[in-house]
């Protein structure tokens, strides 16, 4: 893609920025005897419990105490934290490396449909490197609808045409793409594209 005219780039967060592990996570909430949980992994589920914490619709308590119901289980909440936390493997060190090197010439932003158990694991690791991280459980609006989108070109105060969009999502990059931003497809399993400094 030709650079000339982008001034600021958004990554998506997990499987770009953090690696994620799908298969820790189930054996985590297996081990804790919470298999009706480990369900809404394995099989993708985003409606119901993970996704109204990921919209901000209830907080950390009260998605503890959902699973806790769900599964008819007394486990704490650090030991359920623990384990949905598990998803999140690491990020790499030559990722912070590329994104100080991009943030000398480009405005950054960070756009995640996440929720605060996983955000707040991660931060510390990406501070002071985003301008801005948008967040699903703080906006109460998630990829790929093209609300999300619009909001952050608003808030941020970007051009589309100026701006790419980085995700690892088909979807998420389709509906980008519909606002205007130059939306890139990730590959999950690769280095970032020679213009991102892979």
């Amino acid at each position: 893609m030709d650079m000339t005219g982008i001034r600021n780039i958004i990554f998506d967060f997990g499987g770009v920025i953090v690696d994620l592990d799908k298969q820790r996570c189930l054996q985590a909430f297996q081990k804790l005897g919470l298999k009706d949980i480990a369900s809404y992994v394995s099989e993708h589920r985003c409606e119901d419990l993970f996704f109204d914490m990921e919209i901000g619709r209830i907080g950390v308590e009260e998605f503890c105490q959902e699973a806790r119901r769900i599964t008819n289980s007394n486990v704490s909440d650090e030991q359920i934290i623990w384990a949905w936390n598990e998803l999140l493997g690491d990020i790499a060190p030559w990722k912070i490396e590329r994104l100080k090197e991009l943030k000398k010439h480009y405005r950054l932003f960070l756009l995640s449909n996440t929720n605060p158990i996983h955000w707040h694991k991660c931060d510390k690791e990406l501070d002071g490197i985003f301008e801005k991280a948008f967040l699903s459980y703080e906006l109460h609006l998630s990829k790929p609808s093209e609300e999300i989108f619009r909001e952050v070109i608003k808030q941020a105060g970007v051009k589309p045409e100026e701006t790419i969009f980085f995700d690892d999502s088909t979807a998420n990059c389709e509906a980008a793409a519909k606002t205007g931003l130059k939306a890139i497809k990730a590959d999950i399993n690769g280095p970032w594209p020679d213009i991102l400094g892979g």
